[in-house]
């Protein structure tokens, strides 16, 4: 008896064993899949390493001759990619929004306050967006070592100007900074200020860094030219048309003490906010990476903690957009006219379709799934928006690769605003 239960038993366990195999094979693609779409990683393992001169040098060359609020928006906007595209987007299809309206547009956004200035400045807010990778690189230098960004800024100013192509214009004022008060004379050369004529209008400087501070010494790492579509330059330094930016422009530099600062005035009437610290140095808030990974190890020990949820909620906007939408009928998404047409047959019924589903990152930006995005990467295409959806983060992924040489990135330190 207990023998021929022992067959019985072994019989089940060998018909079981495939079933048990199938099952397995079946159901490991769906949890790699949901391991995938749940944990978004580091792309490359983040690095120690410094930049070098000639790194920092070529990054920094394509704005130093900004003035200097116009640079150092730059600067703290370049740590937020991400949102510096979705920026560069809702600027190109809002031209027209300029002034008080935009002021007012810029309240409904959810960016850093960084990078809803430069909408005020589209031109330059473009070039960071078609030079995605560069931005990314630049923003991770400046964090990881803004003490050397800043000095190299001040490098490349004083070779512009031995070279005769940085001095004060109708545009713009170049003058030195006098050493403040408590601060002890040195060897080192004051350093050089660049401001507009009128702080409430900017003309961009648009030049070749390879010949507006005279002959390049980095052959290694050569910067690149940009210029609006169809600027003819008129000089070795020329000037874009002049912007009427209010008080969007905010930034600052505090040069003696490598510091970039926020004149709190005038942040505070473009925000629509009422600020008062008494420390105005800017600091960065990795909330707004939205998981867009950091190339240098301490960057990420500084920051990735608060980088990685931000990753997450993202996450979790997709999933519950994504569970929504298979519960909803797709019928006005593929064929926007079929609510009315159904309307005779169906009455109330045709008046319960679910409406297409509104932006998430504000009404005045445009997230069309057919239009591609600036860059090196695009919103997956479909038919619907629901569908188009993606994490912020998980959309966010730029080629890594060496813009003239490669890259490394190394320590620093700063205050959190």
């Amino acid at each position: 008896m207990k023998s021929k239960t022992k067959i019985a038993l072994c019989r089940l366990a060998l018909c079981a064993a495939p079933l048990v195999l199938m099952w397995g094979l079946a159901a490991a693609p769906a949890r790699a899949q949901d391991v995938t779409a749940t944990a978004p990683a580091q792309t490359q393992t983040p690095i120690e390493e410094k930049l070098s001169e000639g790194q920092i040098d070529q990054l920094v060359a394509p704005i130093a001759l900004y003035p200097d609020p116009l640079l150092t928006q730059v600067l703290m906007a370049s740590t937020y990619p991400l949102e510096v595209v979705e920026a560069a987007r809702w600027s190109h299809d809002n031209s027209m929004v300029n002034g008080q309206a935009l002021q007012d547009a810029m309240q409904t956004q959810s960016w850093d306050p960084s990078v809803k200035a430069l909408t005020a400045v589209p031109q330059t807010l473009q070039m960071m967006s078609d030079k995605l990778d560069w931005t990314q690189q630049l923003g991770d230098a400046f964090l990881a070592q803004q003490q050397d960004v800043l000095a190299a800024v001040q490098k490349l100013r004083a070779e512009a100007q031995a070279a005769g192509n940085l001095q004060s214009t109708p545009q713009q004022v170049v003058t030195v900074a006098p050493a403040p008060a408590g601060v002890a004379a040195s060897n080192v050369p004051p350093p050089i200020v660049i401001e507009p004529v009128n702080p409430d209008v900017y003309y961009v400087p648009v030049y070749d860094p390879a010949v507006a501070y005279g002959a390049w010494g980095y052959p290694d790492y050569p910067p690149f030219y940009w210029s609006p579509p169809g600027f003819v330059a008129s000089s070795v330094v020329s000037f874009a048309t002049g912007v009427a930016v209010g008080a969007a422009i905010w930034g600052g530099c505090d040069w003696w003490n490598h510091n970039v600062i926020i004149n709190v005035n005038r942040f505070n009437v473009f925000n629509h906010t009422n600020i008062n610290v008494a420390n105005d140095t800017w600091a960065h808030d990795p909330a707004h990476r939205h998981g867009v990974p950091y190339e240098n190890a301490s960057l990420t020990r500084r920051f990735g903690v608060a980088n990685e949820a931000a990753a997450r909620e993202a996450f979790r906007d997709r999933a519950d957009i994504e569970h929504s939408d298979v519960f909803r009928d797709h019928t006005d998404v593929h064929h926007p006219d079929a609510a009315h047409e159904m309307a005779g047959d169906r009455g109330v019924d045709a008046r319960r379709i679910a409406p297409a589903l509104p932006d998430r990152f504000g009404e005045g930006g445009d997230r069309r799934a057919d239009r591609p995005m600036p860059g090196e990467f695009a919103w997956p295409r479909s038919d619907g928006w629901s569908r188009a959806m993606r994490s912020r983060a998980q959309a966010f992924r730029p080629q890594r690769r060496a813009f003239g040489g490669g890259f490394h990135f190394g320590g620093g330190e700063r205050r959190r605003f």
